[in-house]
């Protein structure tokens, strides 16, 4: 493949077919200019991928600079399409449906749904841009403060642009929400100095004077944000959900093989009720003589005293899992793949009420995944209940092995620059689900409070899918979506609530976890009859890490053959990537 140098790093191209085709270039050619200009204009997404030229920068976040995007992404769909397919090999016709696919959804969420007008997320976006810098060690400490000191010098005219795009009444809960988030960043922000200040002589005098300024001049852009905020928040308006025809046109592009909103709830009620089923036939393997309530009572009261111990327990179970997938051939485990846990940051809590993944960057030198887990909302005096030991080893199953952090370090190897930036929520999370009941499968933690935590979380996500399509229908309001969620979770309410705030800006990301899953166990059930026994598990898992975040429907098509060199699947005798 051909290397070439864009911001210090050497960009790649997917892998040349067999048999290229005279357009294959000239496909390539498209992609690699759209995906230029998408880095150089959101520097704290390169930082995310490991583009370190603009990390002194922040996005300009003004209407105009968003509106231009529309018709720069548009242009660039029209000549996608203006290539004949007869030019194309079967690996490039793969790889421009990858790309029309993922910028018909970048139009189509700019241009329709339109979150961006109506939320005005400045203080959490400067947190986002932040945090990468702060929390992964791609270069010396001294030299991400610079970077950070220089984005926060920028951060006044950056919280500024989002008010141009504030031509329409915002909405009171995303509001709510930020002025939540715009309390806690500055916490965060004292966090980078207190780091800077425990350097000693590693960062020079004048460098933390530096930091420190610009800290308080972000402190005070950060207030006179949220005093326009306040000041909007009365002509705010409580219309949120998306509607009907545009959530169903949504799920449309999403290609999720002509699923459409009716068939997914039905999956989310199906999946709900075998879920109760399945939890009450744990509860009574532990003690049949006590209602089920009191069961689940039983195993959250196990867990860890304090907090550090809870996240020193989510690290030797992310461990064991690990070692249990190398041991008994599960999936291929790189040697050179890092994560690390640490505790939520302050301002992203109250809308991860529980753990979160931030994935590996594509181009960092030693990519390293951050695992966040979330000590409390609102200082909930429970909160380490939602941290039992069953739960601690089905979460860590989900976000790091084999879930989040494997397949995303995996993913993140794809030469092709599509799949750098496709990311199919009902693979990604669905992975995720379909990791904790495939890992019980493979005998690990499937003892009967492990298969309770599995059952409990499995229920959680099937409120969600039930949740996704009902709210955003307009069928379900914040509040009943939280009774839901504590009737059928047993949550905390101050969780739920966080939760069932998170749904309302998130319009089909949130049933993607378990309809993921089931799609997932539907996909291997197929390969299994097709291929009989030339099926391989391991080969199976390799092939849809391999491929990247796709969407599953595209996965199937892989599998048997499409957009490949050759004949066979990966599940079979041939180990091969999926594409």
């Amino acid at each position: 493949m051909t290397a070439r140098t864009f911001g210090g790093v050497e960009l790649t191209r997917a892998t040349p077919a067999t048999v290229p085709g005279p357009l294959d270039e000239q496909l390539y050619d498209l992609v690699e200019s759209r995906f230029r200009n998408v880095v150089e204009s959101e520097p704290a997404w390169a930082t995310q991928l490991g583009i370190h030229a603009w990390d002194d920068r922040l996005a300009d976040t003004s209407r105009e600079r968003l509106l231009s995007d529309v018709g720069r992404d548009k242009a660039h769909l029209a000549a996608l399409a203006g290539l004949d397919d007869a030019g194309l090999s079967p690996e490039a016709r793969f790889e421009r449906e990858l790309e029309l696919h993922h910028v018909r959804l970048r139009v189509f969420r700019t241009e329709t749904i339109r979150t961006w007008e109506r939320r005005s997320n400045g203080a959490s976006a400067l947190g986002d841009a932040l945090f990468p810098l702060f929390t992964r060690d791609f270069a010396p400490l001294p030299e991400r403060l610079a970077a950070i000191a220089a984005r926060l010098e920028a951060a006044p005219a950056f919280l500024r642009g989002y008010r141009t795009r504030a031509t329409v009444p915002q909405v009171r809960q995303w509001l709510e929400i930020e002025l939540r988030s715009s309390r806690n960043v500055p916490s965060f922000l004292d966090d980078i100095v207190a780091a800077a200040d425990n350097a000693g002589v590693d960062v020079a005098a004048t460098d933390r004077r530096r930091l420190q300024r610009a800290v308080d001049r972000a402190k005070s852009a950060i207030e006179d944000q949220s005093e326009w905020l306040r000041e909007i928040l009365p002509g705010a308006t409580p219309d949120w959900p998306l509607g009907r025809e545009r959530y169903a046109e949504l799920l449309h592009l999403r290609a999720f093989d002509g699923l459409d909103a009716d068939a997914i709830l039905e999956i989310g009620w199906q999946q709900l009720e075998q879920n109760h089923l399945a939890r009450a036939a744990a509860a009574r393997e532990l003690d049949a003589g006590v209602p089920e309530a009191a069961v689940v009572e039983r195993v959250k009261g196990n867990h860890p005293a304090t907090f550090d111990a809870a996240l020193d327990a989510y690290r030797e179970d992310m461990r064991r899992a690990r070692q249990h997938l190398i041991d008994h051939e599960i999936v291929s485990v790189p040697p050179d793949e890092r994560v690390e846990v640490i505790a939520t940051p302050p301002y992203l809590r109250g809308v991860m009420p529980f753990a979160a993944y931030f994935e590996p960057a594509h181009w960092d030198r030693s990519p390293v995944g951050i695992y966040v887990v979330t000590p409390a909302v609102d200082d909930h005096p429970d909160a380490l209940r939602e941290h039992y030991r069953a739960s601690i080893s089905n979460t860590s199953i989900h976000e790091a092995y084999p879930g989040h952090h494997l397949q995303l370090a995996i993913a993140a190897r794809h030469p092709s620059l599509t799949r750098a930036q496709v990311d199919a929520p009902e693979f990604v999370e669905g992975w995720g689900m379909y990791s904790e009941q495939m890992m019980r499968e493979q005998g690990f933690d499937d003892g009967p409070e492990f298969r309770l935590a599995l059952a409990t979380d499995a229920i959680w996500r099937a409120a969600r899918i039930v949740l996704d399509v009902r709210m955003h229908r307009g069928e379900v309001s914040i509040e009943a979506a939280t009774d839901f969620l504590v009737e059928h979770t047993g949550f905390e309410r101050p969780n739920a609530l966080a939760e069932a705030r998170r749904y309302t800006s998130t319009p089909t990301y949130n049933l993607s976890y378990l309809l993921g899953k089931v799609l997932l166990l539907q996909l291997r059930e197929d390969e299994q009859r097709r291929l009989g026994p030339a099926f391989s598990l391991q080969r199976f898992h390799d092939a849809l890490l391999r491929g990247g975040s796709l969407p599953i429907s595209f996965h199937r098509r892989a599998l048997h053959g499409e957009g490949t060199s050759g004949s066979g699947s990966a599940g079979g005798a041939a180990p091969r990537a999926a594409v």
